[in-house]
């Protein structure tokens, strides 16, 4: 990739971070669903600071390959570091100190990358025992330590709970302090969990039978390179696919932990390496806290001055309002999470009237709800919808005022609620599950083709132009609703867990009801009103049909939804460039790491 450096500039450990320190910080991606990272408010905390991310691995895998600090040709080779273990760990043996345990079937060749003149290859089997038993009295109070306690980071310290040695002595793995284990089974592995002990309740300890532990012989292998080595890349990416066992219950075995290929620098390159690294994670955590605050105080920033257009009360303040963020919209508009923050904002200034000037030749709103209350009465005489429950009135008006040719109503005044179809049973027909559904506004809705006889019964109906709200957590939190199109033959079922609101003929633009249904006021405030258990809370017919809906003259709604539609494409474009830009910032940080180690 054009803009590398060339690999001499890798020769200064320090120069990893500062050389490319826009590259490192840059590279930030959203988190996976479900997924939980470091950071603040609003979203935050489904940040992925991939570029920091990428420089710890680096860190690492340059450490245990000789390359993060300079060699020292004073210092005593590592094969005579190697001899002087073999004949200490051969004397405890015969002492009968340490057990002889089973030698490791030999895991792999010697890799392909050379290590420093200096260094030798080894196994952690030859380093010391693996897998070691601790000989204890009964009643001295050592440490428990369950898998939760161990962390995924490098250099976290290991936390425990205090036990007598004869609660935990049986069943569990063994451990002392300078002990290194390493966690075996799938996803622990995966994600890094080992650490040294230290600290341990009398220096002692036992815990989760999910462990490999390895007790260095002597003062001959420091327990921190050891750690360093089982958190770097390219041990843990080799040991994946490796592992053996059913899905969700693999582990890596003991070969493979013990008999894989280690690079053994020289004792004080060890002391070098581990203190060399301890200051670059430092200074990585320094940047990651850095760019947590620099993105709550954007977030923040955004929020506030999104806020004051849904605060103004005149056309001059908004106007004043949207000339501040518009003068500096290229610095507040630089994520998605920003991005999400504007679209937001829209659907809320559409619904209170802020969004598109009012025409003053347009018929007020009273006399359109006037017609549709005789329309809706006459379609109930003849029998073509159906009489609705009496609404209980949700709520009084909101604080904030009307245009004056608007006025307050509600849905339930406006059309019917949970209408049913009445069609033949052959009519082939659509059928919409919940995750047809989706979140974002404008999203076409999915469906399966279903003769009617088939979902008819026991599931919720519709037709085009109808508009559905999911009512049950976590959809309507998310703000799952549409409006109904191109449906098989312009009518179809699906989940129970929707309301549905069908307008009184063309005296409604549904798609208009559709950015009310996804505004943040009324969401945010229906959540509190959720009714039922927790998982299976849903928001009520009454706040639905009963909540007070601000409805504006027809033409203006048109007007409205034509706007709403182009500032939402804007958004798109605006937020698909930045994801591009960080599809880019995530490939140079690769390459970076790609070009170090090669």
């Amino acid at each position: 990739m054009s803009g590398l450096p060339p690999k001499s500039g890798f020769s200064s450990a320090a120069g990893l971070v500062t050389d490319h320190l826009d590259i490192w910080t840059g590279a930030v991606v959203k988190k996976a669903a479900g997924g939980r990272g470091k950071g603040g408010k609003g979203g935050n905390g489904k940040i992925d600071f991939y570029g920091i991310r990428k420089l710890r691995e680096l860190i690492l895998e340059l450490a245990v390959r000789g390359k993060l600090v300079a060699q020292d040709t004073n210092d005593e080779p590592a094969s005579v570091l190697l001899e002087k273990v073999a004949q200490e760990k051969a004397r405890l043996v015969k002492a009968k100190v340490i057990r002889k345990t089973k030698v490791p079937v030999p895991y792999d060749q010697v890799p392909k990358h050379d290590l420093p003149g200096s260094w030798c290859w080894t196994t952690l089997y030859d380093l010391g025992e693996i897998g070691p038993r601790n000989d204890l009295p009964d009643h001295l109070e050592t440490a428990f330590v369950p898998m939760q306690c161990i962390s995924e980071k490098y250099g976290a310290p290991v936390r425990y709970e205090a036990r007598q040695w004869k609660e935990i002595k049986k069943g569990f793995t063994h451990f002392q302090d300078n002990d290194v284990v390493l966690a075996k089974i799938t996803p622990c592995f995966q994600n890094g969990k080992s650490a040294v002990m230290h600290g341990l309740r009398n220096g002692f300890g036992a815990g989760t039978t999910e462990l490999h532990v390895l007790r260095p012989i002597g003062d001959t292998t420091l327990p921190e390179y050891v750690l360093v080595f089982l958190k770097s890349p390219g041990f843990l990416l080799e040991g994946i696919p490796k592992m053996t066992g059913t899905a969700g219950q693999k582990r890596i075995t003991r070969d493979y932990f013990a008999g894989k290929h280690f690079p053994l620098p020289p004792l004080p390159e060890q002391h070098r390496i581990v203190a060399k690294v301890d200051e670059l994670m430092a200074l990585c955590d320094q940047l990651e806290q850095q760019q947590t605050d620099s993105i709550d105080a954007h977030q923040t920033l955004v929020e506030t001055l999104l806020g004051t257009l849904t605060r103004v009360e005149s056309p001059e303040e908004l106007s004043a309002a949207w000339s501040r963020i518009a003068d500096h919209f290229d610095t507040l508009f630089t994520t998605e999470h920003s991005i999400d923050q504007l679209k937001q904002t829209i659907l809320q200034l559409a619904v209170m009237g802020k969004l598109v000037r009012q025409d003053p030749d347009d018929e007020p709103a009273s006399v359109l709800l006037e017609r549709i209350a005789e329309e809706k009465a006459r379609l109930v005489k003849a029998k073509i919808m159906r009489k609705s429950k009496v609404l209980v009135p949700f709520d009084q008006p909101q604080k904030y005022d009307l245009p004056h040719s608007w006025c307050w109503t509600t849905l339930h005044d406006l059309g019917e609620i949970g209408p049913r179809n009445d069609i033949p049973d052959h009519f082939e027909t659509a059928f919409v599950p919940m995750q047809c559904i989706s979140e974002k506004y404008g999203a076409p809705v999915r469906y399966e083709a279903r003769p009617w006889k088939e979902i008819k019964n026991g599931f919720t109906h519709f037709q085009d132009n109808d508009v559905v709200l999911a009512k049950i957590t976590p959809c309507f939190q998310n703000g799952k609703s549409a409006v109904m199109h191109d449906l098989k033959n312009g009518v179809g079922a699906g989940t129970t867990e929707l309301h549905v609101f069908r307008p009184i003929g063309g005296t409604i633009v549904p798609e208009y009801v559709l950015l009310f249904l996804k505004s943040p006021g009324f969401l945010l405030e229906g959540v509190q009103k959720m009714t039922g258990t927790a998982g299976q809370k849903r928001i009520t017919r009454d706040y639905f049909s009963g909540k007070h809906f601000p409805l504006p003259p027809l033409p203006e709604q048109h007007r409205i939804v034509a706007k709403v539609d182009q500032l939402m494409a804007l958004c798109d474009a605006l937020k698909s460039r930045i994801q591009e830009a960080q599809t880019i910032q995530t490939q140079l940080a690769d390459a970076i790491v790609e070009q170090a180690v090669a």
